[in-house]
């Protein structure tokens, strides 16, 4: 396997960048960090922003996690925007990057509701300047467990919601599938737990289980646009948040840049710092494995991913406090492009079965891989075990991760059977494994460009993300497959490494700076 901190392979750099100034700026202190992007800065010269359609109206709205005006287009199968494209795929936007903190702010009611208003002022700021689409910047604000258990212990006043007196973790949403199945009571926030295949790269140690108090996700076309809302949240000057925060993280990466026909950002910037297995990389890939991540078919529809919104989910409906919030799961990993290029899936058939499932026989490669995944039930998965003696990636998950039956939301929404409930925003990193981090020794930081994601799922409860994350190692609720779960058996497991996991509550958008501080006494 490769080490996720190996040296990168030295080279001549390629095309028009250079090497030196594309790794500036990724070490230091969190203002250098804060003000440099590093290689990521060369994404606005080598990839044109998409071409998306103007909106006359783009209010907010309350899904925090919903970026809205993320337009979808058809692709052909080498994920080119096509007239003949049968494929539907959402177009990302360009930059993502994720900010992790601590709060540096007392825990008593007083300075807890002033920190509540100076981060809402900020945003406000923000979203007066910036429209919450691609265009603009999406903002995303989640809180971790240890808010709620260090600044949130009880509520002292009394509310439509909660009674005063009500302690943690009473306030917090209920799961109800996983409560009734364990028969006890288990919240839609849990805190984040490893799976069987979960391996750090040698040397690392034990995945990291974090401990951040809040994690902000901002996306956008524009690293721009991304500068102006880290500076306005993080930055300390005049009318800005940063004295609220200890910053632990910050994570940059990129998506897509190749629907409309040009090369794609992971084939760009892998090749850019010389990143083993690049030259393998499908030039229109969106991600650094070549397949297309946002097809229309594996993101959860409208707001379904809330929750409230599937009947029997959560106890939010029809108006808990966290109405039309939900859950984030956010890990990072390396991806080991050798390995997965030229060792253990040399062939294309070889990676389509490894994502997909086996016993496909896919048309040629038409490059990157745009292809529809057939779903598959869970004795499906255990036949083709049987069969081939593996199972694939998407096949492995999709039943655990849809809808079972057709369901009518609360709302009134028919789904039919098979409707994915989760929401992806992972994106693709050459972070190792962070941008910047407070803790260089115990992140095992290093300046080294690597092959990385930041993954990043929306659903209503974490017990669904854990069920579905237990799935992809072949461990289902009533079954465990008979393949090892880092085998080139089980998906796509042999090439990730897991370095570090947490679980937030993304509240709605009206409760997102400091939820419930405003109960307190």
């Amino acid at each position: 396997m490769t080490d996720g901190n190996e040296n990168v392979r030295s080279g001549r750099p390629r095309g028009n960048l250079n090497r030196r100034r594309l790794l500036q700026g990724t070490a230091g202190t969190f203002g250098a960090a804060l003000a440099s992007a590093g290689i990521y800065k060369m994404i606005d010269a080598l990839a044109t922003p998409p071409d998306r359609p103007a909106v006359a109206d783009s209010k907010p709205i309350q899904e925090q996690y919903i970026l809205q005006n993320e337009q979808v287009v058809m692709v052909d199968g080498s994920g080119v925007k096509s007239s003949k494209g049968t494929i539907a795929v959402r177009v990302p936007a360009l930059h993502d990057h994720v900010i992790t903190a601590r709060l540096n702010v007392p825990a008593n009611a007083k300075a807890l509701r002033e920190a509540q208003h100076h981060l809402e002022s900020a945003i406000l700021g923000l979203e007066r300047r910036f429209p919450p689409t691609p265009t603009g910047v999406g903002i995303t604000v989640a809180w971790g467990l240890p808010y709620f258990q260090q600044y949130i212990p009880n509520l002292g006043r009394t509310s439509e919601f909660f009674k005063a007196g009500t302690p943690y973790p009473a306030y917090l949403p209920v799961d109800l599938t996983t409560s009734k199945k364990e028969g006890r009571t288990v919240y839609a926030l849990q805190e984040a737990m490893t799976f069987p295949s979960d391996q750090p790269p040698p040397g690392f140690g034990p995945v990291r289980l974090e401990q951040n108090d809040v994690a902000v996700l901002l996306r956008s076309d524009s690293l721009d646009n991304i500068a102006d809302a880290m500076n306005a949240l993080f930055g300390h000057g005049n009318n800005q948040a940063g004295s609220l925060f200890k910053v632990t993280s910050i994570r940059r990466g990129f998506s897509g840049g190749g629907f409309y026909g040009q090369q794609g950002l992971p084939s760009k910037l892998a090749l850019a710092a010389d990143i083993p297995g690049a030259q393998s990389i499908p030039r229109q890939a969106q991600g650094f494995l070549g397949f297309a991540t946002t097809l229309e078919s594996n993101m959860g529809p409208g707001v379904i991913a809330n929750l409230e919104t599937l009947p029997g989910l959560t106890d939010q409906w029809p108006n808990g406090y966290f109405t039309q919030g939900t859950t984030m799961h956010l890990s990072h990993l390396f991806q080991d492009l050798v390995t997965w290029y030229e060792q253990n899936f040399p062939q294309y058939t070889d990676r389509v079965e490894a994502m997909l499932h086996p016993g496909l026989s896919p048309a040629p490669a038409p490059g990157t891989l745009a292809l529809q995944p057939p779903g598959q039930s869970e004795a499906e998965v255990a036949k083709g075990v049987q069969r081939y003696d593996s199972y694939g990636h998407t096949g492995s998950m999709s039943e655990v991760d849809s809808t079972t039956s057709r369901t009518t939301s609360n709302y009134g929404k028919a789904y039919p059977t098979g409707t994915t409930i989760p929401v992806r925003g992972d994106f693709d990193t050459l972070d190792n494994p962070f941008h910047y981090t407070s803790d260089p020794t115990a992140d095992h930081y290093s300046k080294k460009p690597a092959a990385g994601l930041h993954f990043i799922q929306f659903q209503p409860t974490i017990g669904i993300f854990n069920l579905v994350r237990l799935s992809m190692d072949g461990h289902y609720p009533d079954r465990t497959l008979p393949v090892a779960p880092r085998s080139p058996h089980a998906g796509i497991n042999s090439v990730l490494n897991t370095t570090h996991r947490q679980n937030y509550l993304v509240p709605p958008r009206r409760h997102r700076a400091f939820p419930l501080a405003e109960f307190l006494v």
